[in-house]
Order: structure tokens, then C-alpha cells, then sequence
């Protein structure tokens, strides 16, 4: 079934027990729970804007270009500038756009959105997204067709906030398997991929929440069962972010207690997988070039895995 708000139609997917909403504007996953009511995700409850872009995905690029400008053929193209702060374009062309339903079944949903030529962007892209609920969680996937007359450069990220049920998050463990980490300016632009070994980016073996201040990209991502990282609580439940082996970054992001929560504010995380890291449209790391007529696609998920009892 769907209703409609400010966030674009809501839609409810359910499947044994699970239960899934999705909005239509910017994609965004509103929340996501399995049986019992296990939420794996912050909900975005209310009708505004999703906090810190939770839920929302992130297209033609995730995160930022440096100063929006990037080169194609030798000419420099502008982009708009929407991170006004630092002075960079933030998180792709989407972020606001209200994707169209082109198939609902009651545990599935097919989005989709285009991706016109714009200020520093010469491409006209259709893109989608696909919600497919599970008994153990979510399987999304995007993707992408170039309907112009030019190969186009294209990256995809999504921004979910996860959790554990009702743990608190700043005592649920993060684990990633990631071996490398993106130095970044006091505009959050990258500088250098560096090893995490001996430093405070290493988390392969598990750090706590509470103790984490991060708003980094990470590369040298390695699957384990298909999963590049995971939240533990304490009684070893857990949910972990599966992806796609080209899905080959991440970027974690750690607000603090000040995120809104049931009226109040407390502790949340993203992690947020990606196709390409920060600044990809320059670098050119992780990017795609989709040539005219082809189509591109690629998946992520979220899995929960009930736990033992008391650590």
C-alpha cells in the first residue's frame, strides 16, 4: 500500500514478518525492521528532510567533488554548488528528485528517476533502484542506462544509519574489513589513500560506537560471506552490510549524540557503501563509464543475524 508526504509516497513492503518503507523522494529507505520488530535502521519517521541524508541515495556520485569542477574531454565542467559550507557538490543530482513507481509487488519495489543534463553535467542517465524485502533483511539494487549520444561517467552510494534493535548505538561494535582509508583536507576532500595499519581507522577487529569519530571513506574493502561490515551488540546479534564485490568502498559516519531520535537526540552511524570514493568524478577511482545503450547494474543489502545471549 502507499500514502503520500513531503518525503513522496510511502510504501510498505512486508515479507514473514519483515516490514520495509520506502519513500519516493531521493529513494529513500525510511525504515526497516525483521520479526520481532528489529529495527536495522534509524526511521525516518517525521515529514522533513531525513537527517544527515539518512536513507537517501546517492547518484550519479556519492559524497563530494572538490569545488564541483571535474574535466571531460579537456574542458572543466561546474557543477552546482550544494555543499555551500565547504564549497563542494554533495552526494549526486537525486537527492531530491521523486523517483516514479514502476513495479510494487507487496515485498518489492521498482524506482526510478532521470538524471538529466544540467550546470556541469552533460548526460542524460536513467537510473533505479529496486527494494527487495527479505525474512533477514534487504537486498537493494541500482542501476543504470545511458540514453544519450556520449559515454557518461556514473558512481552510486546509498546513506543508511544503522542499529541493533533497541541497543543503544554507542555500545554496539563496528567491524569493518577495509584495509585502506581516504586522508582528507579540512574540507573533507581526499588527499591520500593510506594503509589503516597502527591507526585509529584500523576497525577489522571491532571498535565501539562510542569511541568512534569518523566521517571517512574507506577502500581495500574484502568480503567476508559477502559482508564488508557489521554491528554487534552485546548479545552477539548483529546486522551486517553485504554488497556487490564492485561495490568497493564505504564511507563511515559517526554525527555524535546529537542525531534526532524519539523526540530527543542520541547516537547514530551510517555506513554507507559506494561505488567510488570521494571526488571519483577527478580521480577517477572506482568510476564507470557507461556507453551509449548500455546498461549497468549492481547491490547492496542488510542481513540480521539474532544473537546468543548476554556477552
Amino acid at each position: 500500500m502507499t500514502n503520500r508526504d513531503s518525503l513522496g509516497h510511502r510504501i510498505t513492503l512486508e515479507m514473514d514478518g519483515a516490514r520495509a518503507e520506502v519513500g519516493t523522494v531521493a529513494a529513500v529507505l525510511r525504515s526497516l525492521s525483521v520479526a520481532g520488530g528489529v529495527h536495522l535502521t534509524e526511521p525516518n519517521d517525521g515529514a522533513d528532510a531525513p537527517a544527515f541524508g539518512n536513507g537517501t541515495v546517492l547518484v550519479p556520485w556519492p559524497n563530494r567533488v572538490r569545488d564541483g569542477k571535474w574535466m571531460l574531454e579537456g574542458e572543466i565542467q561546474q557543477l552546482d554548488i550544494t555543499e555551500t559550507a565547504r564549497g563542494n557538490a554533495l552526494h549526486g543530482l537525486l537527492r531530491f528528485a521523486d523517483y516514479e513507481i514502476r513495479e510494487q509487488t507487496a515485498s518489492s519495489v521498482l524506482l526510478g528517476a532521470l538524471v538529466a543534463p544540467q550546470h556541469g553535467w552533460p548526460f542524460l542517465l536513467d537510473t533505479w533502484v529496486r527494494y527487495e524485502l527479505r525474512a533477514d533483511g534487504l537486498t537493494v539494487t541500482h542501476g543504470v542506462a545511458n540514453l544519450g549520444e556520449h559515454r557518461a561517467p556514473y558512481a552510486v552510494g546509498t546513506h543508511p544509519f544503522l542499529r541493533v534493535g533497541d541497543v543503544p548505538v554507542d555500545q554496539l561494535v563496528l567491524t569493518l574489513a577495509a584495509s585502506t582509508y581516504f586522508d582528507v583536507d579540512d574540507r573533507l576532500n581526499p588527499i591520500g589513500e593510506l594503509a589503516v595499519d597502527g591507526t585509529r581507522f584500523d576497525l577489522r577487529e571491532g571498535l565501539r560506537v562510542g569511541d568512534l569519530d569518523l566521517d571517512t571513506a574507506f577502500g581495500g574493502v574484502t568480503l567476508r560471506d559477502g559482508a564488508s561490515a557489521w554491528l554487534t551488540a552485546p548479545d552477539g546479534s548483529k546486522v551486517e552490510l553485504v554488497q556487490d564485490v564492485d561495490w568497493g568502498y564505504l564511507q563511515v559516519f559517526t554525527p555524535g549524540d546529537v542525531f534526532p531520535k524519539d523526540g530527543g537526540a542520541g547516537y547514530a552511524i551510517a555506513v554507507e557503501p559506494m561505488t567510488a570514493p570521494p571526488d571519483a568524478l577527478n580521480s577517477g577511482q572506482g568510476l564507470q563509464w557507461i556507453e551509449p545503450g548500455a546498461t549497468s547494474e549492481g547491490s547492496w543489502g542488510l542481513r540480521y543475524i539474532p544473537g546468543g545471549g548476554t556477552a
